[in-house]
């Protein structure tokens, strides 16, 4: 005997290929769902990777930046005692000089003849002082052209004054040249 089927086998299929549809789409979406998840961790633990090399290399320019700074003081005072030691220097072997030119300036001093004031500046003495009379002045001046430590003596000012109640006396300024330094077979 025949056998007729009246169930709705069609639809009943279709419910299966629906319900199978939605199962792989499910597990698509799952899948895609969980590779999302998983690109999405490795870029996140990337980034945390390159955060903590950028922390690195910002730690070690501030200690770069910090070493730098530190150079620079260490030059700046390096520069400080090099000048400090020239001035020493300068100073140790211009010390013959210095006396020799006290001893010269002593030398040329005619009688009559007082110093206020010497200031050294450079290549060049700045003398004040006081004279019994202008011929005075000019002897010192001659002296002075005639001595070997000294060149170019210039007059700035002469003027009266009066130094303990004698009158006469004649305040000056002049200037005059450090000339050529004697040296040690010499002197």
């Amino acid at each position: 005997m025949t056998r007729i089927n009246l169930l709705p086998w069609r639809e009943e299929r279709r419910q299966e290929l629906k319900r199978q549809f939605f199962v792989i789409l499910a597990g698509v979406a799952l899948i895609g769902a969980g590779s999302v998840y998983l690109v999405d961790m490795s870029v996140q633990s990337q980034i945390q990777h390159q955060k903590g090399r950028n922390n690195f290399v910002a730690g070690e320019t501030k200690k770069l930046e910090n070493q730098i700074k530190e150079i620079k003081e260490l030059q700046s005072k390096r520069e400080s005692l090099v000048e400090r030691m020239n001035v020493i220097q300068n100073l140790q072997g211009n010390r013959p000089v210095i006396v020799h030119v006290f001893e010269d300036l002593a030398r040329t001093v005619p009688d009559g003849v007082y110093f206020n004031g010497i200031q050294s500046t450079g290549q060049s003495i700045k003398v004040e002082g006081l004279a019994e009379a202008n011929n005075r002045v000019s002897n010192l001046m001659r002296n002075l052209n005639k001595s070997e430590m000294f060149r170019d003596p210039n007059l700035s000012s002469v003027k009266s004054a009066s130094k303990d109640d004698k009158d006469g006396w004649s305040e000056f300024s002049l200037t005059v040249k450090k000339g050529l330094a004697p040296t040690d077979e010499e002197g």
